[in-house]
């Protein structure tokens, strides 16, 4: 038997994870001077979180530090227990400051650090290419291979390979936060605003974040991410798909309705964007997960 541990980029209420025997390792984000951490979502007040944002509230996060996945792993390590990580993308960028880079990146440092002192041991770490609930869908099927019995470097492989498949599909509201980390330039940001141009983003082959184009007006981008869904998803009636939002409940029983009328999935996830990821996307993001043809990942038209 191994241990799975995912971090809060995986949008998995603390609750589910401990019923479901998956590890967490936690994420900061700052405001006010001060360092928060959320591990309960059902605690989160996502409401008056992305209120505190929209009244101007500058909300930042930083780079997780080796020593919490560390000081999360070596005592399982110790017990003779193996470790498989599913973690959020190591290639995201742009609309998400560097401080979100931390899975791939310093996995393989505390990794390295940790297989030196438990050379017996198995640490198996797998760049999910995504985050949210695209993240958090990926955690769940790894829960599904331990309970089958799939031993630890078969469910890393079936990860690393079933990753590509997962489609990642997002609007923002305001396009302000998407420039703060680097996205657009502030004359895209300030026209935007003012026409009302919502950009549609995607997770491409990297999963980086990128925009495959923008319409005009909330509705029709909510449409547009039903589109993506009708084109590209794959045996809908069979899967379960997830549905993120920061604080916009109804755009997104919108989308579900949307999904529901050509292809509807077998169960739908919903959840608030947790605090870290939803500070670079903003209040009024909404985003749509589910397992699709690969192509969607490479097809920026």
């Amino acid at each position: 038997m191994y241990e799975i541990f995912t971090d809060t980029a995986a949008n998995l209420d603390c609750s589910l994870l401990e019923e479901l025997g998956v590890g967490l390792i936690p994420f900061s984000f700052y405001y006010n001077g001060e360092e928060h951490r959320v591990t309960s979502l059902q605690e989160f007040d996502g409401h008056a979180y992305y209120d505190m944002m929209r009244a101007g509230t500058d909300v930042t996060t930083s780079l997780v530090q080796p020593q919490r996945y560390i000081d999360g792993f070596t005592p399982l390590l110790a017990e003779g227990r193996d470790i498989l990580f599913v973690g959020m993308s190591g290639g995201i960028s742009g609309s998400y400051t560097s401080a979100c880079i931390a899975a791939a990146s310093l996995g393989e440092q505390f990794a390295a650090t940790l297989r030196e002192e438990f050379p017996e041991r198995k640490i198996q770490l797998v760049d999910t290419l995504s985050a949210s609930l695209g993240e958090g869908l990926q955690v769940l099927k790894a829960v599904e291979y331990r309970a089958e019995g799939v031993d630890i470097d078969t469910a890393a492989d079936r990860l690393l390979e079933s990753r590509h498949a997962m489609c990642q599909v997002f609007t923002v509201d305001n396009l302000k936060y998407l420039k703060k980390g680097g996205r657009i330039s502030n004359l895209k940001a300030a026209v935007g605003t003012v026409l009302q141009i919502k950009p549609l983003l995607k997770g491409d082959t990297e999963g980086k974040i990128v925009c495959f184009g923008q319409v005009r007006g909330r509705r029709k981008s909510i449409e547009m991410i039903a589109e993506q869904y009708d084109r590209y998803v794959e045996q809908a009636g069979e899967q379960t798909i997830g549905i993120a939002h920061a604080d916009c409940p109804e755009d997104a029983e919108a989308l579900i309705e949307l999904l529901n009328r050509n292809h509807p999935p077998k169960n739908i996830l919903t959840a608030c964007y947790e605090p870290m990821t939803g500070a670079h996307v903003g209040p009024g993001a909404l985003a749509l997960f589910f397992c699709g043809k690969r192509e969607f990942r490479s097809d920026v038209k």
